[in-house]
């Protein structure tokens, strides 16, 4: 579009603007009387305050408000003896809030219910033994950032961290629970489709943390980090023995992948994948009492011996 119309319109007014002016103003009287000489000499006062440089206007100018801090989550309770000496699991239960993860249409099933669900079966298991403390990343449908659900267990100090989850498969016949533990390398295609699928779920929140894992990713190289890793994949084992007698595996029953929610430097940590909310029959029965009491019962198992094992070698 041509401007120089416009320009020529602004330029007019601007004239006739300044000629109304010097219409309606009238003009300064000249005196007639000539001017003194100065006798006196002329004192800072007399001048008044020195005149003060006006900043060139700044053309341009973008303000953005810079958000508020928000403020951090607060810890979960912890429940169970009070002695702090004795072992605390941190349970997460996956997604929540806006994000529903996985989803059963047919059924109207969703992964957020379920996961929420096992991990409230699992805490009153271990509570009934007496000796673990227990404390759960969210007890209601809220939604966590990934790296708040295992900063939540640091800064409690949780001895494991096992964040729970129900996959869902291309495959509608996959079926079977999964343990997954942290690797920079993906076990396989199926690991690495579900680390995708899992890493995910910060951006569903406007908040894009992938840039962010490479600097946890260079702590791996640290000695902490590679006893961490070696502990988790020594309870992983040590779960499906525990718990095969309770519910089915998957064949491979431990897989790795590059999950955000495992990358705690000091913290053991597994993702536990209960089984498969797009196969029907694994819906139905983590939907049912009885299939988390199952499941309960083997990760409550499989975390008394991990514990027990840890007191012997003290």
């Amino acid at each position: 579009m041509d401007a120089r119309p416009a320009l020529a319109a602004h330029a007019m007014l601007m004239v006739l603007s300044a000629a109304l002016i010097a219409l309606l103003v009238p003009a300064p009287v000249q005196s007639l009387v000539p001017p003194q000489p100065i006798t006196q000499p002329i004192t800072q006062s007399d001048m008044g305050a020195p005149a003060r440089m006006s900043k060139p206007p700044t053309r341009g100018r973008i303000v953005v408000r810079i958000p508020d801090a928000a403020p951090s989550i607060a810890l979960p309770p912890v429940e169970g003896p009070r002695d702090p000496r004795r072992p605390l699991v941190v349970i997460d239960a996956g997604h929540g809030g806006h994000d529903p993860g996985a989803h059963n249409p047919a059924l109207g099933i969703r992964e957020k219910d379920l996961t929420l669900a096992i991990a409230r079966a699992i805490r009153e298991e271990l509570l009934k033994t007496g000796r673990i403390r227990v404390a759960l990343t969210r007890d209601d449908d809220r939604f966590l950032v990934l790296q708040e659900r295992y900063g939540l267990a640091r800064k409690l100090g949780a001895s494991l961290f096992i964040s729970i989850h129900a996959d869902a498969a291309e495959h509608p016949g996959a079926r079977g629970a999964t343990v997954y533990t942290l690797s920079d390398v993906a076990s396989d295609r199926e690991a690495a489709r579900l680390a995708a699928r899992e890493n995910r779920a910060d951006i569903l929140n406007g908040v894009d943390l992938s840039d962010k894992s490479n600097a946890v990713s260079s702590i791996l190289i640290d000695l902490t980090q590679r006893e961490t890793m070696e502990s988790s994949t020594k309870f992983a084992e040590l779960l499906h023995r525990e718990a095969v007698s309770h519910f089915r595996f998957r064949n491979p029953h431990h897989r790795f992948a590059s999950l955000i929610v495992l990358k705690s430097p000091d913290t053991p940590s597994v993702l536990f994948e209960a089984g498969y909310v797009s196969n029907d029959e694994d819906a139905r029965w983590m939907a049912t009492k009885d299939g988390r009491l199952q499941l309960a019962k083997g990760v409550a198992a499989a975390i008394s011996m991990h514990f027990a094992r840890a007191s012997v070698g003290r």
